[in-house]
Order: structure tokens, then sequence, then C-alpha cells
């Protein structure tokens, strides 16, 4: 509908459309958008033209509602790295714990923030700074460790949310924490756990007073930052615990300006790399930076285990073992004299870094170890989010072209700002797996059609790729193990094309869905292929059908040797399958002895292979002669004509 908008004469669809961009180029209100729509109303139009501008309000809200996602989304890492960067100025302990409460609500956008921290002789957590609280009780609360949400959190070092805490059963409920939960006027809150190393420190909390259910982007963006709070904290810690040992061990201040030295080298080291992921660095800088700084090579890989980026060492899979060692830990851990740091995001594993080059490592070195999976930690989360809106918008054109959805010429343009170029011929695969996760085969399917500069999504609950290539039999059976062996499981991949243009793929959509569906129904599972690798199958099911290729497919070296040498073992095959079978038949119809027969079936076989005979190729055969009989038309020979022996 949208193309009709464009049609001469118009003049109230243009003015819409240009309303409605000039209202996204300057971010209006949602309710803005319901105006043009509204003015038109007023202006007498009606019918088509009227529908065409209220679907371009439904698209502008849609864009709208993207960006508004996107904008919010870059702020809240903009903010996360700025408070890496802020912590690590930071040496007052007082300070850095109001720094964290404080940027934790700009970032949540919650009405309180607190954070308690553990008293390990009192075998309790109390809270420590709040940011946003009204009740006195509230800020003095104390909670044993498993007693409430936060109680709970500091004991199993696990993040807990509720959306409404005082009708959520699965907490350890008290009256003085749940008083001071009410005088407060809390509902809805999430806290995620201080870990300095294995050992938990304190709970940093966010929290509405209205209930509400939080996101699992809040919670992995509250644990970044609480994993940048919690070295801030120990960092304020030991440079507290320095200024002490001046005052009280004046013998010892060599030690400790080694000590303050090797901190000073860390939060050097920190800075650098955070500024590095600040200004655009990739995983090839930070490698090289973190080699430098360590003297080491470095690998980092991402959950998969796939390599990202690699720096003065060999290509080497990361050790599974180390990686949940470290990851459980919390901290680095050596195998074989490789060092492996798992990189967190709360407990999400993002992937981890190994150090080669160094069968130990000082405390410091180590510290700065485990320093750089947290900055590589924020950098694959700013890969994975700039992703995954990349992979929305592939995802979102695919589904635009298979639905024949806006107009062709648009479509194009869209595909080409993605580095698509639709005017090449591209075959659409339609991949499926009975026991891997379709979200994770589809992950595996996008980054393979963004290294071939095609398109991947889901679409009518498969994962659909289109590809530019002419050849889609070799080309899904390629896929098929590609996909496989990247997931772990068979994946069989249905394939059809090529297109020419985006109308024609709808139609290779339909019938590489065909294919995936015979495919499984012939057993086929883990394989890939087309509908011209399916034989007579293939025929009955492709909306094209290359009678003639299937034909040749099938009795071309038969039809060969019968032009080279002018024999026709053609109608040999053909009586013989026409008779039953029988070779007395097929001689007496034929008017030759049965030993010309035994001779001409024998170089069939040698022509065809040694199983011309069963079953499935026999079917195969019988139904390409019929074919082939239709194709070339009436034979101009007599029936009693002489055959040839083979």
């Amino acid at each position: 509908m949208l193309a009709d908008v464009t049609a001469p004469g118009t003049r109230h669809s243009a003015a819409a459309l240009r309303r409605l961009l000039d209202l996204l180029a300057q971010g209006a209100p949602t309710e803005e958008f319901a105006r043009p729509a509204a003015d038109a109303r007023e202006a007498g139009v009606r019918g088509g033209e009227l529908a065409a501008i209220t679907e371009a309000t439904d698209v502008a809200l849609r864009i709208r509602r993207t960006l508004s996602q996107h904008r919010r989304r870059e702020a809240q890492l903009t903010a996360l790295f700025d408070t890496a960067s802020d912590l690590a100025a930071l040496r007052d302990l007082d300070a850095v714990l109001r720094a964290i409460v404080h940027r934790a609500k700009l970032l949540l956008g919650t009405d309180v923030t607190y954070l308690s921290l553990n008293d390990e002789a009192a075998g309790d957590t109390y809270m420590r700074v709040t940011d946003g609280s009204v009740a006195a009780a509230f800020q003095q609360v104390r909670l044993g460790m498993g007693e409430g949400l936060g109680g709970l959190v500091a004991q199993t070092a696990r993040p807990y949310a509720t959306g409404d805490y005082q009708r959520d059963t699965r907490f350890h409920h008290t009256t003085t924490i749940d008083s001071a939960v009410l005088d407060e006027g809390l509902r809805a809150i999430l806290g995620v756990p201080l870990r300095v190393g294995a050992r938990v420190i304190g709970v940093l909390y966010a929290a509405d007073r209205a209930p509400r259910e939080f996101a699992a982007e809040e919670v992995a963006l509250l644990s970044s930052l609480a994993d940048h709070a919690a070295i801030a904290i120990d960092g304020a810690r030991l440079l507290e615990e320095t200024r002490a040992a001046l005052v009280d061990l004046n013998s010892a201040s060599e030690t400790i300006r080694t000590h303050s030295g090797e901190m000073r080298r860390a939060e050097q080291a920190h800075d650098q790399l955070t500024d590095l992921v600040l200004r655009g660095g990739g995983a090839d800088d930070v490698a090289e930076a973190i080699a430098d700084i360590l003297d080491g090579g470095i690998l980092i890989h991402d959950a998969d285990g796939a390599e990202l980026a690699r720096a003065r060492a060999e290509s080497l899979a990361p050790p599974a073992p180390a990686v949940a060692a470290s990851r459980a830990s919390g901290r680095a851990v050596p195998l074989n004299g490789t060092w492996v740091c798992a990189v967190l995001a709360g407990p999400e594993l993002l992937g981890s870094i190994a150090l080669t080059g160094h069968t130990d490592l000082a405390d410091v070195d180590r510290l700065l170890f485990e320093r750089a999976g947290v900055v590589t930690a924020l950098l694959l989360l700013l890969r994975r989010s700039v992703a995954e809106a990349e992979d929305r918008v592939r995802g979102e054109l695919l589904g635009d072209l298979l639905a024949r959805s806006g107009d062709p010429g648009a479509l194009s343009a869209r595909a080409r700002r993605l580095g698509v170029n639709l005017a090449r011929r591209h075959c659409v695969f339609v991949a499926d797996s009975e026991t891997a996760d379709r979200h994770r085969l589809l992950a595996v399917a996008a980054r393979h059609a963004q290294a071939g500069k095609g398109l991947a999504g889901i679409h009518q609950g498969h994962v659909v790729l289109v590809a530019p290539t002419d050849t889609p039999g070799p080309s899904a059976r390629r896929l098929a193990a590609e996909l496989g062996q990247a997931v772990g499981s068979p994946v069989t991949v249905g394939a059809g094309g090529p297109a020419a243009g985006p109308a024609e793929l709808p139609t290779a959509h339909t019938e590489a869905g065909r294919c995936l569906s015979a495919l499984r129904a012939l057993g086929h599972t883990g394989h890939g292929g087309a509908t011209d690798d399916l034989g007579f199958v293939g025929v009955l099911l492709g909306d094209r059908p290359d009678l003639g290729g299937y034909v040749h497919a099938t009795l071309g070296p038969v039809l060969d040797y019968d032009t080279e040498r002018g024999t026709d073992l053609v109608g040999t095959l053909d009586a013989y399958f026409a008779e039953g079978a029988s070779l007395t038949r097929t001689k007496t119809a034929l008017h030759v002895h049965v030993n010309t027969v035994v001779q001409r079936l024998e170089r069939v076989g040698r022509l065809l292979g040694q199983d011309w005979n069963s079953p499935a190729r026999s079917l195969e055969i019988q139904l390409a002669l019929r074919l082939h009989g239709l194709t070339r038309g009436p034979d101009p020979a007599s029936p009693d004509a002489d055959r040839r022996t083979g």
C-alpha cells in the first residue's frame, strides 16, 4: 500500500508522509504521530489514500520505538563506560560507595538504589549507603545471611529479582526486614552480588515503589556495574589499608610503596583498556593492549569457543575445564602453563581470555589479567548489542521480502544499505534441526549470512537464509554440514531458487520449504539439497520442473551411448519394464534371442550402475523412460524396426 502514496495526485498522502518523517527526525512524542492522519480526515481524505497514511503512521511508530530502544541501550552503555572511568579515578571508600548507588539509579531509572556490605564478624549484611531512600529504619536495617532478598543474594552470590517483594514467597521474610521495606514503600527489588574473586563483599540493589518486572538486560547491566563497583571498593579498601599501614608501620614503607606502585600500575592498565574500548577499539586492539601490559600471548574467545582475537600467540581452543573453574571462582586459573580468565557479565558467561608465556603470575599481574576480563566483558556486551540490532534489521528485511511486503525497489534499497545486492541471483535455504536450539541455529546462520553478504532470520517458524548463489543443491549440502558442525546436531537444509530479484524470493522460499519436508520424509535428516536432488519427488514438488534435466540425470549414460553408437538400449529398457521385467516376454516383443536381451541389460548395468534394477532405481528409470517418450515425440521408426545390440 505504501507504493500508492507516491502516485501522482496523492497530495495529502505526500504531505502526511513528509510530516511523519519530520516527526521522526525531531524525536517527537508518540501522540504527535496521530496528527497527519487526523488532518487528512479533516481535509476529506478517504479510502485507500487514508489507509495508506494510517499504515505509514504505524510504520513510523515502529521505527520510533526501535530508535528509542537503540538510544536507550546506547545511553546505558555510555553511562556504564563513564562509571568505569569515574570509579577508577575515586580513592575514598565513601565517595566510591555514593558514586556506585547514584550511578546505578541513573542507569536503571529506579526510585531507590542502595548498597549493603557484609559484616564477616557478625555474619550478616548491613545497609551502607542509599540514594532515594526516605525511611530512617530502612537505612539502618541489617539482614542475616539468607534472610530477605538481599540476605539470599549475599549467601548464594547470585542475583535475585522480585516484582512484588511482600507477596513473593521465595524469600525468608522477617518482621524487621518486611517492616523496613514497607516503611520505604518498596515493591519491586533487584539485588546483585558485589564479588571480589570468589568472595561476596556485599549486595547492590535497585528498587521501585510500584510492582514491575526487571528485564534480563537490566540484571546484566546492574551485574556489570557491580563487577566494576566491587573492584573499585576493593581498590579503595586497599588504599585505606595502605594509608593506615603508613601511619602504624613506618618500617614497612618500602613494601607499601611497592604495593602502591603495583596498584597504580593496575589502575593505569584498567584505565588504558577502558579508554581503548570507549574510543571504539575492537577485540584485536584489546588483545594487543593486554599482551603489551602483561608481556605475553593473548587469545580472546566467545562463549561458544570461537576465536575473536589473538596477539603474540598461536591459535588455541579455550580449555573448557579452566573456563569453568574461573567462572566458578571469579579468578584467573592456570592450566598447563596457560592462564585462563572467564569473561562474565554477572552470572552470564560471555567468553574467555587466555594468557600464554607465563607459568606463574605475581598477584598484581593476576589482578591486571582479571581486570582485563572485566573490560573485555564491556567490549563483548557492546558487540552483542550492536550485532543484535543489526540481526533484527536483517531479520525484518528478510520477513518483508518473503511476505512480499513493500515495494521491490524500496526493499532492494534497504538491502543495499546492509551490503546485500538483490540484483544478483539468490537462493533461499530453510534449515531445521530436531535437537539443536533454534536461537542457537539462528545465531550461527546469521553469522554465515553476514559473511556471505546474505540475510538470515526466523520466518514461519523456521530458520531461513537467503544467499547469493546459482547452485542451490551443492550450497544446501555445504550449509547443512557447516551448520550441523557449529551447533553440534544434525541440521537439514532445503533449498529453492535461484531467484532473480526480490519478486521471485517468496516462490523460492516455498520451494525450499517443500524440499525440506521431502528430505525429512525420505529419511535424509542432517543433509541438504534442492528439488533437483530428489529425483522424481523433486519433479513432483518443484514449481518449475526441469523434465529434460531429470531424464538426462537418470538415463544420461544410456542416451549418450545410443547416440554415439546408433544402438537402442533405451528401447530395450522400455520393452523390459513394459513386459514386467520378464526376459522371455522381452525377447519376444523385440524379436531377438534371449541372450541378446541379457547382453543389452548387462550393458545398461555397466552404464547406470549395478543397482539399476533395484525397486527405487527402477521406479526412477521407468518414470524417466515415460518422460523421455513424451518429450521426444512419436518414434518415426516402425514398431517392428530392427534393434541394434548394445
